[in-house]
C-alpha cells in the first residue's frame, strides 16, 4: 500500500471538505432546504419584531451586495445605500444577517452529523478500519503494548475571541433538535423569535469561573454520552480483532486549561483555580452519581437465586464498619441483594465526596473518595463477582459504562493543566536568592549558563530555599502560592486532578530547572531521600527560533542529572508542547509548519537516545493560521515515530461549539483522533519513504520555508504595518466585545506594536477583513523560489508527502475564504493613503500564492475537487458581503466621531460588535 493510499483509506471522511461542511449533493440539497426554511422564518421574525420596512431594507441590501460581487456589478452601490444609516437601524440590520449565519451554521452541523452516519457504516468506522489494519499488518505484541499505553487527551481552552454567548448557543441547540426531530414551523418559529429576543452581546466581561461553566457544559455532555460510548466501541473493536483489552484501559480522557492558564491572565489566581476545580468535580460526581443510581435500579440480583464472590462479602463487611448509617438504612430492603447494598455505600461515598469538596473538609478513608482509584476498585468488586457467577452479560451493561466513565473522567471531569510564563519563575527566584544574599551579583544579572549551573546544583541538593517561618519574599509570593495550591488540591481532590505544569516561552534549560526548584519548595519534587514527583514539567516551544532548537534544548534537559531524575520519577515520560500561534505570527505559516515538523523529528530522536518516552502536546487553534484544519490529516502528516501511544491537543473555545455541540459530530471528531493516533503509533514507526527521497524533499522544503519566511517578515517588519493593521481591522474593537477573561493584548507602552498583540487577535483581525494573511502569506514566494531554483519537478513529487499535501490543502481552503475585493473596502475607507501601499504587497503575494497553489493542485480554480463546498462558500459570501460593508461604514463613523468612545453612541458600538459576531459566524472561525 502506498503512503498516500494508506492515508486516504483512514482519513477520507476527514478530508478538508468534510471538515468544512457537507460533501454530498444529496445532503447539500437537504441542507439548503433547511436553511431556506429557517431563513424564511427569520424574515417573518424580523418583520414581526422590527417592521416590514426593515425586512425590505434587509432584502434590498442583500440584493445590492449580491450584484456587487457579480460581473459588471457596482461595488459602491451597497456603500451608498448604507452611508449615513442611523445606528439604530444598523443594529437591526447587523442582527438579521448575523442570525442568518447562526441558523445556517446549526443546520450545517446537523446535516454534517447525518452525512457522517451514512458515509461511515459500522464496518467502515475509523476505529474498525485501524484495528483491522493493525491485525493484518502489525506485530501483535507491538499492538498490545500500544493499546496498554494508549491515551488521547483533548484539552479544552477558553478563547479571547470566542464570539457566541452560551445563551445563544442554548437556543441554537434547541433549533438543531427541532430540525432533527421534525418540529413544526410554529415550534421552530418560536425558537427563532426567542433567538431574536436574546442579546448576542454579553452585558459584561466574563469571569474565569463563567468561562469554566461554559466549557464544563461541553465536557459534561461528552462525559455523559460520547466518551463512554467511544471507549466501549474501542474495547469492542479490540476484542473483535483478536487483541486483549488492557486491564485498566484509558484510551480517552479530557483535559482543560480554563482556570489553570495564568500566562497573561491576572484573573487566574490560586483561589480561582480551586473554585474551578470544585466546579469540574461537581460535574463529574453528577455523572457518576447518575450511573450509580441506574445500577441500583438494575442490579437486583438476589443471593436466594445466585451466589456472590467472597470478595464482595468481605467488602460489605468493611462498608458496614465505615458507613454504619447506610447499613442501618438499607439492610432491611437489601439483605439478600448485595449488589444493591454495596452500591448504596458507593452512592453515599460519592455524596460525601461532593459535600467534602464543597465544604473544603478533610478526607476520611472509607467514608468518601480521594481520587478515582477507590471508586474504580468498588465498581471492580461488583464486576468480578458478576463475571464469576454467570453475570458477564449483565456486567457488560451499565456497570461497564460506569467503569469506563470512572477511568476516563476520574472524579474531576478533566485534568487541569497549569501554565505560566517562564520569566515569572525567574522573577520569583530572583527575589528568593537576593534575600538570601549568597550570590556575587543579583540573580537577574546572571547569564543563562550561570543560572543553569546554579539551579542544577540547587535541584540536586535538599535544603529549603525559602525559610517559611520568616515568610515568602513578596515578589515570589504569587508563584509560590500557585505551587502550594497545586500541592494542596492534589491532596484534597486526588493526585490526577492537576499534575501538568506548562512553561510558556521556554527558551533554555534554566527555564525548566527554575520550575523544578520552585516545585521542590512546595514538596512536589524530591530527588534525594524518598525520590518522588507529583508534577510533569512541560516546556512550551512557541517561536520558530525555539522550535528550531527543540532538540538541543531537550538534550540539555535530559543531560542534567537532577532533571533526568525528575523525569524518571514521572515514569520516564517527557511531555513537550508545540505552539502553532506565535510561530505563525512571527514567521508565517510556511516556516511555522516546517519548523514544527522538524522539531518533532528532533524531539523524537533525543528522547529515544535517553530512553525516555515522548508525549507531544499540539497547541493548535481553530483557524489554519493557528494550526487548524482536519486533525486526522494532521496526525497522519506528523514525522514517523513522533506519535507514541499518547497525545494531547488543544480544542479552542472558538470551535468547541462547532465540533462538540451535537453528539454525532463529537463522537466522529474524537474517533478520528483516536484512530489516527493508534495508526501512527504502530504503523508509522519507520519512514514510508526512502531516506534519499526525504532528504530531497527536506532540501526543497527548507528552500520554500526560508523564502516564505523572508517574504512574510518583510511585510510584518514594515514600520507602517502596525498602524495599517490597527486601521484596516476591528482589532481595537475586539477588547470591547466582552468575549473572554484574558486580555487580548499584552501590556503595551503606548506606541502600537505587533509584539504587544497576542497571536489570536492577530488572526482575528485579518480574518474579519477577509485578507486572512496568517493563513497563506509567504507560501507563494516560497514555492516560486523553489521553482526558480530548479526544484519544480520535486515540488510536484512532494504532493505525495503527507506533510506537504496537508499544508497545501489547508492553504487552499484559506485562500478560498480570502476575498481581497472585500478587503479593499476596508483599506480604501479606513487606512491612511500613505500606508495603503502595503495592501499592494498583500495583493501581489496573494496572486503569487494562488498561482503556485493551483499549479500544484492542478485545478483551474480553488477547491476544484470539492464543488459542493465551493458552492457553499459562494452562498455564504452573498450574506457576508452586506456585513462587511456595514462594518466598514460603522468603523468609519466610530473613528470619525472620536475613536475609543464612539461618540458615546451605544447603538453604534452595539451594531459594530454585532457585525464582528456575524462575520465570525459566517467565516466559521474568528482567530
Amino acid at each position: 500500500m502506498t503512503a498516500r493510499a494508506h492515508r486516504t483509506e483512514l482519513h477520507a471522511p476527514d478530508s478538508l471538505a468534510a471538515h468544512s461542511g457537507v460533501v454530498s449533493e444529496t445532503e447539500h440539497s437537504a441542507l439548503r432546504a433547511d436553511i431556506r426554511r429557517l431563513s424564511t422564518m427569520l424574515g417573518r421574525t424580523v418583520a414581526l419584531q422590527a417592521g416590514d420596512e426593515v425586512l425590505e431594507l434587509v432584502e434590498e441590501v442583500r440584493k445590492l451586495a449580491r450584484e456587487a460581487g457579480g460581473e459588471g456589478g457596482d461595488p459602491d452601490a451597497v456603500t451608498r445605500r448604507l452611508s449615513g444609516l442611523d445606528t439604530g437601524t444598523a443594529v437591526v440590520l447587523a442582527r438579521a444577517f448575523s442570525q442568518y449565519f447562526q441558523l445556517a451554521n446549526v443546520a450545517e452541523q446537523l446535516h454534517r452529523s447525518r452525512e457522517l452516519r451514512s458515509l461511515r457504516p459500522t464496518d467502515r468506522r475509523p476505529l474498525h478500519t485501524v484495528l483491522e489494519r493493525l491485525a493484518a499488518e502489525a506485530d501483535r505484541g507491538a499492538v498490545q503494548e500500544v493499546l496498554a499505553r494508549a491515551q488521547l487527551r483533548p484539552v479544552f481552552t477558553a478563547h479571547p475571541t470566542e464570539s457566541s454567548r452560551q445563551s445563544v448557543l442554548a437556543v441554537l441547540r434547541r433549533v438543531a433538535e427541532g430540525l432533527d426531530h421534525g418540529a413544526s414551523d410554529d415550534e421552530l418559529g418560536a425558537l427563532v423569535d426567542l433567538l431574536w429576543q436574546t442579546d448576542e452581546i454579553r452585558p459584561g466581561k466574563p469571569t474565569v469561573t463563567d468561562e469554566a461553566r461554559g466549557v464544563a457544559w461541553f465536557m459534561e455532555q461528552l462525559g455523559t454520552r460520547t466518551v463512554p460510548d467511544l471507549v466501549g466501541e474501542f474495547e469492542s473493536e479490540v476484542r473483535a480483532h483478536g487483541f486483549e483489552v488492557p486491564p485498566d484501559p484509558r484510551p480517552l480522557s479530557l483535559g482543560c486549561w480554563v482556570g489553570g492558564d495564568r500566562d497573561g491572565n491576572p484573573n487566574v489566581t490560586p483561589e480561582v483555580t480551586r473554585e474551578v476545580l470544585e466546579l469540574y468535580s461537581d460535574r463529574a460526581l453528577r455523572i457518576h452519581g447518575s450511573l450509580v443510581e441506574r445500577l441500583i435500579q438494575e442490579l437486583s440480583i438476589s443471593t436466594r437465586v445466585m451466589g456472590v464472590s467472597e470478595e464482595l462479602r468481605g467488602t460489605l463487611a468493611r462498608d458496614r464498619r465505615a458507613l454504619p448509617e447506610v447499613h442501618d438504612r438499607f439492610i432491611r430492603l437489601n439483605a439478600h441483594e448485595p449488589y444493591r447494598l454495596h452500591l448504596s455505600y458507593v452512592k453515599a461515598r460519592l455524596e460525601n465526596t461532593r459535600a467534602r469538596i464543597a465544604d473544603r473538609g478533610t478526607h476520611v478513608a472509607g467514608r468518601d473518595y480521594l481520587g478515582v482509584a477507590d471508586y474504580v476498585a468498588d465498581l471492580g468488586v461488583l464486576d468480578r463477582s458478576l463475571r464469576g457467577h454467570l453475570g458477564g452479560r449483565i456486567a457488560d451493561g451499565t456497570l461497564a459504562r460506569a467503569l469506563r466513565a470512572a477511568r476516563a473522567l476520574g472524579l474531576h471531569l478533566a485534568e487541569l493543566d497549569i501554565r505560566e510564563h517562564s520569566q515569572k519563575h525567574h522573577d520569583a527566584l530572583g527575589a528568593i536568592y537576593d534575600e538570601l544574599g549568597e550570590l556575587d551579583k543579583p540573580y537577574a544579572e546572571l547569564t543563562r549558563e550561570e543560572r543553569r549551573a546554579l539551579l542544577s546544583t540547587e535541584l540536586q541538593g535538599h535544603r529549603p530555599l525559602i525559610r517559611r517561618h520568616y515568610g515568602v519574599p513578596e515578589a515570589a509570593a504569587p508563584v509560590i502560592a500557585t505551587f502550594d495550591m497545586l500541592h494542596e488540591v492534589q491532596h484534597d481532590f486526588g493526585p490526577e486532578v492537576a499534575r501538568t505544569y506548562i512553561v510558556s516561552m521556554a527558551q533554555d534549560v534554566d527555564d525548566l530547572l527554575a520550575v523544578a526548584v520552585l516545585a521542590r519548595e512546595s514538596y512536589m519534587v524530591e530527588l534525594r531521600t524518598d525520590p518522588r514527583s507529583s508534577v510533569d514539567l512541560v516546556p512550551l516551544f512557541e517561536t520558530v527560533e525555539e522550535l528550531s532548537r527543540a532538540g538541543p534544548l531537550l538534550e540539555g534537559l535530559l543531560s542534567d542529572p537532577g532533571y533526568r531524575r525528575q523525569v524518571r520519577n514521572r515514569g520516564d515520560l517527557q511531555e513537550i508542547m508545540l505552539g502553532y500561534s506565535d510561530s505563525n505570527k512571527g514567521a508565517g505559516i510556511t516556516s511555522s509548519q516546517w519548523e514544527i515538523h522538524r522539531a518533532q523529528r528532533q524531539l523524537r530522536d533525543v528522547a529515544a537516545k535517553h530512553g525516555v518516552r515522548l508525549r507531544l502536546f499540539h497547541g493548535r487553534g481553530g483557524s489554519v493560521g493557528r494550526g487548524g484544519g482536519p486533525a486526522g490529516e494532521a496526525i497522519a502528516s506528523a514525522p514517523y515515530g513522533s506519535v507514541d501511544a499518547t497525545m494531547k491537543l488543544t480544542e479552542q473555545g472558538e470551535v468547541i461549539s462547532d465540533k462538540y455541540s451535537l453528539p454525532t459530530l463529537a463522537h466522529d471528531n474524537l474517533e478520528i483522533l483516536l484512530a489516527s493516533m493508534l495508526d501512527a503509533s504502530v504503523l508509522h514507526k519507520a519512514s514510508r519513504w526512502p531516506d534519499e527521497t526525504l532528504a530531497r524533499w527536506d532540501e526543497v522544503m527548507t528552500c520554500v520555508s526560508e523564502a516564505g519566511k523572508k517574504a512574510y517578515r518583510e511585510l510584518v517588519g514594515d514600520p507602517a504595518l502596525p498602524e495599517f493593521f490597527t486601521a484596516a481591522t476591528p482589532v481595537d474593537e475586539l477588547g470591547r466585545l466582552n468575549v473572554g477573561s484574558r486580555p487580548s493584548k499584552r501590556p503595551g507602552k503606548g506606541t502600537p506594536s505587533l509584539d504587544d498583540l497576542r497571536a489570536i487577535p492577530w488572526v482575528f483581525g485579518w480574518t474579519q477583513t477577509r485578507m486572512v494573511v496568517p493563513g497563506w502569506y509567504g507560501l507563494g514566494s516560497g514555492l516560486k523560489a523553489a521553482r526558480d531554483a530548479g526544484h519544480g519537478e520535486v515540488l510536484d513529487e512532494m504532493r505525495e508527502w503527507a506533510f506537504f499535501s496537508n499544508l497545501l490543502g489547508n492553504v487552499e481552503m484559506t485562500l478560498a475564504k480570502t476575498d481581497l475585493r472585500i478587503a479593499s473596502y476596508y483599506v480604501s475607507t479606513l487606512v491612511d493613503p500613505a500606508q495603503q501601499g502595503l495592501f499592494e504587497l498583500i495583493r501581489a503575494e496573494h496572486a503569487r500564492t494562488l498561482r503556485e497553489v493551483l499549479a500544484l493542485t492542478g485545478g483551474p480554480v480553488l477547491l476544484d475537487r470539492h464543488p459542493v463546498l465551493r458552492n457553499t462558500l459562494a452562498v455564504r459570501n452573498g450574506y457576508l458581503e452586506p456585513l462587511h460593508h456595514l462594518q466598514v461604514e460603522l468603523l468609519d463613523q466610530r473613528r470619525r466621531r472620536g475613536g475609543a468612545d464612539g461618540g458615546d453612541d451605544p447603538d453604534l458600538e452595539r451594531a459594530l460588535l454585532l457585525t464582528i459576531n456575524g462575520i465570525a459566524a459566517g467565516m466559521k472561525n474568528t482567530g
